[in-house]
């Protein structure tokens, strides 16, 4: 089964998976994204799709909940992929000697992350990122 492609024929993109205990019950939870923002018939509809592939191939062992949700207007990013997804948004980040930084999200090359703040381009390297989030400035 491929999660992305069948995120892709509902009509979004897949941001990430997880599984994840709360009050002892297990969700895989599916984060989607989309261009102009993900709504509630967009995850009706990609829940409609799983259902009936996951009864038959299941995520997980045991029994679980399904959730599918927007990735959000602010997420967290803690994949290189997680940045190539975000290119154009604004993120703040925190370095592991504890610089914080924050800027538009311009490319993603290799391990590097490049922002742009002011005009000026910043480098920043993958393996040095402790924390990183987008943001909206509202």
């Amino acid at each position: 089964m491929n999660l992305k492609a069948l995120c892709e024929e509902a009509g979004v993109k897949l941001y990430d998976s997880e599984l994840v205990s709360e009050n002892g019950k297990k969700i895989y939870r599916i984060y989607i994204m989309k261009e102009g923002g993900v709504n509630l018939d967009d995850c009706a509809r990609l829940s409609e799709i799983l259902s009936p592939i996951f009864d038959v191939e299941p995520p997980v062992n045991g029994e679980y909940f399904l959730e599918v949700s927007s990735a959000g207007l602010e997420r967290k990013l803690s994949t290189l992929e997680h940045f190539e997804k975000s290119v154009g948004e604004m993120l703040k980040i925190t370095t592991n000697e504890k610089e914080k930084i924050q800027g538009k999200l311009v490319k993603v090359e290799g391990e590097n992350i490049f922002l742009q703040d002011d005009g000026r381009e910043i480098c920043i390297e993958f393996s040095q990122v402790k924390k990183a989030k987008t943001f909206i400035e509202w």
